[in-house]
Parts: C-alpha cells; structure tokens; sequence
C-alpha cells in the first residue's frame, strides 16, 4: 500500500557521497518546513567498515545530538514519527562507490547514440563511453573498451521504430562478442536496457538472453522529431537500485530503510533543478564544481540536460583543467604580475597535495582564476550538448544521418535564463559571497537580467528526492534554507553600433527608488538586500539589448541578495586584455568594483 506523503512532519535526509555522508533533519514549524540541523560524518563503504550504513548512522547520531531529540532505536530508524521521536520519513541519495558508470550505445553518434546519452546522464550516471556505428572505431576497438570499461550497465539505443535494423543488429552482435562484466558484483549478469527500434526487440533478445540481464524499454528515438527519455530514465533508476546498489557493501540493508528509492546524487540534483524551473517558469542551470568533475544541469524551454565533465575539476583534475585551457586562459583572470611558469608549479602543487586550501590572498585568486576556467569549459561542453534535436528535416536515409555532426542548434539562450545556481566548494564556501558571484558571471557570461544563487550546505540532492514525495516541503526548504541569494545580475548585449553609456536601472523598494547607470566597459555593484522581488526598470541605450530588443526598455523583477545588483557593462562575449599591465590594471579595477578582496590594490 502506497504511503501519503502530504501530511508529513518531519523528514531525515541523507546524501552518501564519495568520502562524506550528509544527514540533514526538515521539520514543519508552523506552515513551513524549514532545516533544523545538518549532521555529517566519513563514508563506509570502504575497508575497513565495509558497510556504507555505518556512516549514515554515525552522521544521524551528530543530527540527534544536535537537535537534542531520539531519532535511532539501537541501529534503525525510528519511522513515522511519534510524539518526539523518530521522523515520519527518511530519504537517501548516493554516489558512494564512484556513482552510476554507464556506457551507452547507438547508431549514429549525433543522433540515437547521443539521444541515450542524454536520458542516462538525466538519470544520474556518468557516461564512460557513448559508441556509435560511425564513431570511426573499428569493431574490435568497440568489444576492446567495452571489456576494459566494466560500467554498471549499458543503455542499448539505435533506429527509430520502423527504421534501420541491420545496425542495431549488429551493436546487439559487438555487446554479445565482448561478454561484458560488472564493475561489481563478479557472479551476476550486466544490466542492459534495450531502448531502440522496437521492430528489433526479439531479435536483441536472442542475441544477448544469455550473456546479459537484458530489459527492454521504449524506444528513445521513437522518431527523429521526438525523443522520449522518461521509460529508459526510470528503468536505470530501477537497475541501479536493484543491481549496482544491490552489490555495494551495506545497501542492501540502507534499502530497506528508506521511504524512496535511493537516487543517484546528480540525479536528486537535476530533479530539484527540474522542480524550480517548473514552479518558477524560469529557465535555470546548476552546476557543481567538485574536486574530480563538474556537473552542469540545465532547463531551457522546458527541456533538462545534464553534462558530466569528467575531466575537470579543483583538486584531482586540476592539471586537466590546465591542460584543456591552456596556461594563458587561466593566467588572464589572476590580478597580478605571475610568471608563467610559476603559475605552472602552483597548479602542479595543488594536483600533488589535491586536499589543501588556499592559505594566502594569492593561492586564493589563482584558485578562483582556474576555477573560472572550470566552469567555462564545461558549460562550453554542456552547450554543444544541449541541443534540439539532430536529423530533423534532412532526408531521412541512413547514409545522410551518417554524415551528420553538428546539425543540432543548442537550447541555451543566455538571454533567456532566469537563475544561475551554484554549488561546491569553491562557490559554495569561498570567504566571500562577491567572489562567488564574479567567478559565476565570469564563467557563464550571464546576458540580460539573471538571478544567482548558491547552494549553502549542497542540499540540493535531498531535496531532489523530497520533491518526488513531497513537493511543498522540499521548495519551502530550497527557498528559504538551501539557497542563498547572491543578487541579480544585469548585464547588457551590445549589437550593432553601440553608444557609450550602455544601460540605467531604476530599483523600487519599500524604502524608495535607487537609480544607478553603466558605461561600456564599467562594472558597478549596488547593494541591494533580499526581502522578495522588486520592480525595475531597466533602460538600455541605442545599440545595446537587455532581452527586448537594442534600445528597448523593459519592466523586470529582480531579487537582491548578500551581494546585490551587479550592473556588467564589459559586453558579451567578454574579453580581457591581453597586454599583462593593461590586464592587471582592469581585473583589479572589476574586483574593486566588486569588493572582492581586502588588500588595497587587489
């Protein structure tokens, strides 16, 4: 019998995450659910505990001692609730044991292959591999990397119902020649969703019964103007409970614990993201930049992505970061004289001891300068990602689709978006919140009017999870605990011929009005506090747009925040000096602007 979930009042949430388990208590105060206590101790999924409940336990035990009520009854959670003990629901996230690792197949790269690779990284994985009929590979190389891989499973797609055949066929032959194996559990079958041309499903099933756990869903492509993603998202959903959580040390137990099934922590993610834009009716991107790799999600016109980059990150993957960027891209946001070279030796540190912080003013700037470059080159990634769909009104034979690689036109529309949230450590917990704010415009280049925010504590996976229970009580905590409002940033688009003077704002608040006005080039922060929306008017010169057209003004709510209204004049794409004077001299002026640091100067 299915439980309602409208009527809660209290809610234990934990995230088991790579090295930390996050436990959080929500209760309902008044009308509103509001956090309580937040609670956190090592991940045990590893030697020596081998048993990731351990953890979870240990975190719920900081959470009942800070909040000074019984939650636990020797080693289970007291659930529903009675007087002033136990919660009346508990909910779990994980990436424990390095997440979901999937590959995923289909028949053009562009097309099928990249449609499945979007329905696995909305369910939470991280795609290792996406192998097509044309990815150049010969067939050998495909069986070879498929064996070496050993994902959690593999998501099957290929031809649109009614479509090719033989090729799917043979992608069924390749998974069937390289007998593929879990990364865990050694004695059990590897989980394959098949999510292709529903003409070859009897076919793909004589083909691979016996050498994999094959379950078919519908097709991910049914045609080339549709994709359908929801059935192969749930069914991973599914597996990865029942296959690869089954076989991770102590979630067997941690199953039968919770109310939900455990999600993938970016897939909680991305379903809060999904959640805001829907109740807002803005179009929102999150990421999280963490040690290893950075998770965009996006919601343009109703649409969600997500984008894994595996490569680039602040700790591990820092020296991929310096790789990909290249030595001047990171050097052009450090607001002082460094040779190259040094900079070099300080990156090169930071991978070898990948744990530290920052202990001085410049380890700080440089930290935030590559932190830049992270998140502009994996939101670069996410855009050529996010696209409508490819081989739409081209002839539909195979041999064109076979010839198509970029047709697909992006879904991002900066100008559209609504609100920029960031998440991780060097957003989340940088010593201040202007610092936040400018690494964020820097990277994403915001365009017109876009709110920003970042996650205070990463509740965003428990939340995801919440919002499928109970939807009320997960934005009340979003709202009003999670995120912290930075402010909004306005920021105008010179076309064409452009005049000086760019744009000027006239704010209407309870105290009165507040106008202020930017020259082209100029970048001014104007405190503004958060107390709900405001009005304002935002007037653009000729030659520059703000979302209505070049030279058209428009009526806007804004949000204040710990950091303000942040007027950018500096255009878009924006372009920093590349003489090494003229450089420092402007980031200096910006962080000025943006009382960014404390020395004078910096």
């Amino acid at each position: 019998m299915s439980r309602d979930f409208s009527a809660i009042r209290s809610v234990l949430a934990t995230d088991c995450g790579s090295t930390t388990t996050k436990a959080i208590l929500i209760e309902l105060q008044g009308d509103t659910f509001r956090l309580v206590v937040r609670g956190e101790a090592p991940t045990t999924v590893e030697a020596p505990f081998e048993d990731v409940t351990r953890g979870v336990l240990n975190a719920v035990m900081e959470v009942e001692e800070l909040a000074g009520r019984k939650i636990l009854d020797g080693e289970k959670i007291v659930t529903p609730q009675t007087g002033e003990t136990g919660v009346d629901v508990y909910i779990s996230t994980s990436s424990a044991g390095g997440g979901l690792q999937m590959m995923v197949a289909g028949v053009v790269k562009t097309m099928s292959a990249e449609s499945a690779a979007r329905a696995a990284l909305g369910a939470g994985a991280i795609v290792m591999d996406t192998l097509a009929m044309n990815d150049g590979r010969l067939p050998h190389q495909k069986i070879e990397r498929i064996r070496h891989l050993r994902p959690d499973m593999i998501l099957l797609a290929g031809g649109v119902d009614g479509g090719t055949q033989s090729h799917v066929i043979e992608l069924a032959e390749l998974l069937r020649a390289a007998n593929p194996k879990p990364r865990l559990g050694i004695g059990f079958a590897l989980p394959v969703i098949y999510a292709g041309n529903a003409d070859v499903k009897d076919e793909v099933q004589r083909i691979l019964q016996d050498k994999v756990s094959l379950q078919v869903v519908e097709n991910v492509r049914p045609t080339l103007e549709e994709e359908n993603l929801l059935p192969a998202r749930e069914r991973i959903h599914d597996l990865f409970m029942e296959h690869v959580m089954a076989q991770a040390p102590g979630y067997g137990k941690l199953k039968t614990w919770t109310d939900a099934p455990i999600m993938p922590t970016p897939g909680a993610v991305g379903s809060i993201i999904h959640t805001i834009s829907k109740k807002t009716g803005w179009a929102v991107v999150g990421v999280d930049i963490g040690g290893a790799t950075t998770d965009v999600f996006s919601v343009f016109r109703g649409i969600f992505n997500r984008t894994v980059s595996a490569n680039l990150g602040m700790s591990y993957s820092v020296s991929n970061v310096l790789a990909e960027a290249g030595l001047p891209s990171i050097l052009r946001w450090v607001p002082f004289d460094v040779s190259e070279e040094d900079l070099r030796n300080r990156i090169g540190n930071k991978m070898i001891r990948p744990t530290t912080i920052p202990q001085t003013l410049e380890e700080l700037q440089i930290e935030q300068a590559i932190s830049r470059e992270a998140l502009r080159l994996a939101f670069v990634q996410h855009r050529e990602f996010a696209v409508e769909l490819r081989g739409v009104q081209t002839e539909r034979t195979i041999s064109d689709a076979f010839r198509q690689d970029a047709s697909g036109k992006t879904l991002v529309n900066l100008m559209d978006l609504g609100l920029l949230v960031g998440s991780g450590g060097v957003l989340s917990h940088a010593p201040r919140r202007n610092q936040a704010a400018m690494m964020m415009i820097d990277a994403f280049e915001p365009e017109g009017v876009t709110r920003l925010a970042v996650d205070s504590i990463f509740m965003m996976p428990q939340l995801g999870v919440l919002a499928s229970l109970n939807e009320k009580a997960a934005m009340d905590v979003f709202d009003r605990d999670c995120l912290i409002r930075l402010g909004t940033c306005i920021a105008p688009v010179a076309r064409g011929r452009a005049a000086k003077e760019c744009v000027s704002v006239r704010v209407e608040t309870a105290g009165g009005a507040t106008e202020a006005a930017i020259t082209a080039g100029e970048l001014k922060c104007i405190p503004l506090e958060y107390g709900g929306p405001v009005r304002a008017r935002i007037t653009p010169r000729k030659g520059w747009d703000v979302g209505a057209g070049p030279g058209i003004a428009i009526e806007s709510e804004i949000d204040g925040g710990c950091v303000g209204l942040v007027l950018d004049g500096r255009g878009r794409p924006l372009r920093v000096p590349e003489d090494r004077a003229a450089r420092v001299a402007a980031l200096r002026s910006w962080n000025r602007a943006m009382d960014l640091y404390p020395e004078t100067g910096n």
